[in-house]
């Protein structure tokens, strides 16, 4: 019997990328790139998200 296996939390709005690196367009002194690094806000810098809270069912 095939066992199912749990879906991933990725978080979606980086897609389980939560750092990056953008760079400036200026150079430093030494010639290398200068660059910002900025983490999602939303996961706040872990890749995943939360489970979902399961809703209770009311009703007949």
């Amino acid at each position: 019997m095939p066992q199912h296996a749990l879906a991933a939390r990725i978080c979606r709005d980086c897609d389980g990328f939560p750092t990056v690196a953008i760079t400036t367009g200026t150079r430093n002194s030494d010639g290398t790139r200068a660059t910002l690094r900025v983490t999602c806000p939303t996961c706040q810098g872990t890749g995943t998200t939360r489970p979902t809270a399961v809703f209770a069912r009311s009703g007949k």
